[in-house]
């Protein structure tokens, strides 16, 4: 055996000695909450009804073990129509759907309460914001081939 080899076999080997000193990560400690889907096309056709402008919507999901408060989180298009979300916290493993229309919030489903669509049918750009206004998340699309987005 080589000085190089020895060397590299005496690496290997510490490196997994201290590997062993730090426990392994607990299932279900890791996630996020992110972006899960745009459903950016709403079906049939654009005529600003509510149920045209809530078949547009943005799903955002908390993949972690613990609820997560979303007070004063924003939700943005490229365009910069925001949604800000109120006092509102979402359950661990917990999906939100945030709807372009109008509507009465439920624990699963936020409104914006628009008369507009938000989503273009082609290209757009979602980001999900702290209050702080850092970028938790972004989920763009470039298609008129689908209606939607998984993130």
């Amino acid at each position: 055996m080589s000085a190089y080899t020895a060397r590299i076999g005496a690496a290997v080997a510490a490196g997994c000695a201290i590997a062993l000193l730090y426990p392994a990560t607990p299932a279900g400690a890791a996630g996020s909450v992110h972006l899960s889907k745009i459903y950016y096309d709403s079906p049939g056709p654009d005529n600003r009804s509510t149920s045209s402008l809530n078949g547009e919507y943005v799903q955002i999901k908390n993949s972690t073990s613990r609820g997560a408060s979303l007070k004063g989180w924003v939700l943005v298009d490229a365009s910069n129509h925001k949604y800000t979300f109120p006092s509102y916290t979402l359950g661990a493993g917990k999906t939100v759907t945030v709807r372009t229309g109008i509507g009465s919030d439920t624990s699963a489903t936020k409104y914006q309460d628009r008369r507009a669509y938000v989503w273009n049918n082609d290209a757009d750009k979602a980001t999900l914001r702290k209050t702080g206004g850092s970028t938790v998340d972004t989920c763009s699309y470039n298609s008129s081939r689908v209606d939607y987005k998984l993130c």
